[in-house]
């Protein structure tokens, strides 16, 4: 092939999906000249799974990202259909927003910010080879073009080696139907870059007038409807609802007799798929005593008719989807528009990067998405803007950005992939945070904006209406914890309709909300006093007062992790020369090669003795000269 230079960057980002576009947009935000790739233009931001942002913890990491600075909040918020608030039920450390979004204009949004973005070029063409020369690093089309740049980011999503499979048939191919990246997985083993095959799915989209409305279970959004961005100051409303149904013997009859057409089943997909979101076939299979499985009927836009099956991906064959589908209650007549399908792709092993999302022996290549052995849309964003970030402040010579677990999701997130790794395609859940009633979504810009706005990516405007927030919620812990309500015939008449005890004496207003069955909406009347604040203050305010101790708790732990997180690793130890660590705990400390004590704790293998013995070998002062030399990272 005939190559030529065409340009030079400071950045490059491979690929324009979720974690693409987080990469691109904060380099370019941060003053770096960048460049995003896409096999195709009308692929950027594209759901080719469900058309929705958020969901159980999910809903936290888009918060977190938006709290940084980054896009998908706002964009979410731009072109939602419904909106939910899951989990109220449960305590407020679990509340998580998700919302029904119109897909195609998502993309068209995303795709235009990235148009927009000063210092920011968007390219379709097909990354076939990746090299390293001296400092920098050289990017390939297909067509011959030759890139030169600083820092290069991998977010190839489900394109890297991809490969369709419905039933019997089997494709190389990318998501709905686009070209896979074919040749880059190639150029990756060159550069001694490891491989593995995941594999996930997405349910067949059917046509809206085939359906049966009247045999389904209406689900409406919430009114008010919550906004993802601290920057939607308007008000959303719903635009249209979802709606619910169940499988039941005779659909999951169809499948168990034509299981053996699975191509996951026949042995025909070798990657690992991921295990909180299996097929419909696989939920048969693994729960054969269940009577019904659960779907949601989503509509994927306001000017499309197509209806998004959620719940009941397959790789079964177009014939028998189409049979066991219309075995559903509303679904005897459904068309389907397109098929479901699963799709294998490649990733790397994780714990070949460290905290910012850098490769550990490739200096200027970062890695972010699926890519990175993670699903869904919200884990991929993360991570792009992470490692978008980091790219940047590198090539600035600045202290990189290293989130901990204690900071937010997307620490946890990070953490986790870099230092247990992935066998399977990981995905974010509130009980992977042994700290979730600190990193709550309502307080996500409480725990992140100060960094976004230190790293440059928070606005003046935004930075104001954020400080004046936190100094409304710090005077009204201050009023309520100074007020006192005096006994009367009507606080007692509305602590008794609460169900809590009556009081015969003064009581602070804040003991009276650390009551688990009061709020502010039933003081209001005796609360005289109150300023007009907005409602995300009274929230704060009043999940901080009822889980006071529970808080105290977490924070005190915290306190503890970023105490052994404080005792650094030197990089070069031989772990197989300290006497008394176990085998196995060595030889997994070498492949990770954790930065600090804390990470080395949460390494898969690793025991507390273990922990024990590398505590006291510092402690002796075996690795002290290169301890110091370690603490060149520091965390924000």
């Amino acid at each position: 092939m005939t190559t030529y230079h065409a340009g030079d960057f400071d950045i490059i980002v491979i690929g324009a999906g979720h974690a693409g576009i987080e990469a691109g947009l904060a380099a370019a935000r941060l003053g770096c000249h960048t460049a995003v790739f896409t096999i195709n233009l009308d692929a950027v931001g594209n759901c080719p799974c469900n058309p929705s942002i958020g969901g159980t913890a999910k809903g936290h990491l888009v918060r977190e990202i938006d709290a940084l600075g980054g896009e998908m909040g706002k964009t979410a918020d731009q072109c939602m259909i419904q909106s939910r608030m899951l989990n109220l039920g449960k305590g407020p450390a679990v509340h998580s927003l998700r919302a029904q979004i119109d897909r195609n204009q998502y993309a068209r949004v995303m795709k235009h910010k990235l148009e927009l973005c000063p210092a920011l070029e968007l390219k379709q063409a097909e990354v076939v080879a990746l090299a390293q020369k001296y400092e920098f690093w050289r990017v390939t089309t297909r067509l011959g073009a030759v890139y030169q740049a600083k820092a290069v980011i991998i977010c190839t999503g489900t394109f890297l080696g991809g490969k369709i499979f419905v039933g019997e048939v089997s494709f190389e191919s990318g998501p709905d139907g686009m070209f896979p990246s074919a040749f880059l997985p190639d150029s990756l083993h060159r550069l001694g870059i490891s491989l593995r095959r995941f594999k996930t799915g997405t349910p067949a989209r059917v046509r809206k007038s085939s359906i049966d409305f009247s045999q389904l279970e209406v689900q409406q959004g919430d009114d008010p409807v919550e906004p993802f961005s601290y920057d939607t100051l308007h008000t959303l409303e719903n635009k249209d609802v979802c709606y619910i149904s169940w499988t039941n013997e005779e659909t999951h009859q169809v499948i168990r007799d034509n299981i053996h057409r699975s191509p996951l089943y026949a042995g025909m997909i070798e990657g690992v798929g991921p295990r909180y979101c299996p097929s419909i076939e696989d939920k048969i299979t693994r729960f054969p005593d269940k009577p019904r499985h659960q779907l949601f009927i989503e509509p994927c836009g306001l000017e499309t008719e197509e209806m998004y099956l959620q719940g009941m991906s397959s790789s079964l064959p177009e014939e028998v989807q189409a049979a066991f589908y219309r075995k559903i209650p509303g679904l005897e007549n459904a068309e389907i528009m397109r098929s479901a399908y699963a799709i294998e792709y490649d990733c790397c092993d994780p714990t070949l990067l460290d905290g910012t999302l850098e490769f550990k022996d490739w200096p200027g290549l970062y890695g972010a998405g699926q890519f990175n052995g993670s699903s869904g849309y919200e884990e991929a964003a993360a991570q792009g803007l992470v490692a978008g970030v980091n790219a940047a402040l590198k090539i600035q010579g600045k202290d990189p950005l290293i989130l901990d677990r204690a900071s937010s999701y997307i620490g946890t997130l990070i953490d986790d992939l870099i230092t247990k790794g992935a066998a399977d395609p990981y995905r974010m859940m509130t009980s992977r945070s042994e700290y979730r009633l600190v990193l709550r979504q309502d307080n996500a810009d409480q725990r992140l904006t100060p960094i976004g706005r230190k790293l440059g990516l928070i606005s003046d405007e935004r930075w104001e209406r954020f400080s004046a927030k936190m100094e409304a919620k710090r005077r009204e812990l201050k009023r309520v914890n100074q007020t006192v309500l005096p006994p009367s015939e009507q606080l007692n008449s509305i602590l008794v309709s609460c169900e809590t005890t009556p009081v015969s004496t003064g009581v602070r207003l804040g003991d009276l909300l650390k009551r688990p069955q009061v709020g502010y909406s039933q003081l209001g009347p005796v609360d005289k006093e109150r300023p007009d604040l907005p409602k995300a203050v009274w929230e704060s305010v009043e999940i901080e007062l009822k889980y006071e101790g529970y808080i105290k708790r977490q924070l005190a732990d915290i306190q503890e992790m970023r105490r052994l997180e404080g005792k650094k690793l030197p990089p070069d130890i031989d772990y197989q020369l300290i006497k008394g660590l176990r085998l196995e705990a060595a030889e997994k400390l070498g492949k990770i090669r954790p930065e600090n004590i804390g990470q080395a704790g949460r390494v898969s293998g690793v025991s507390p003795a273990d922990i024990s013995v590398l505590l006291i070998w510092l402690a002796a002062g075996e690795g002290q000269s290169s301890e110091l030399n370690c603490g060149k990272r520091k965390e924000m």
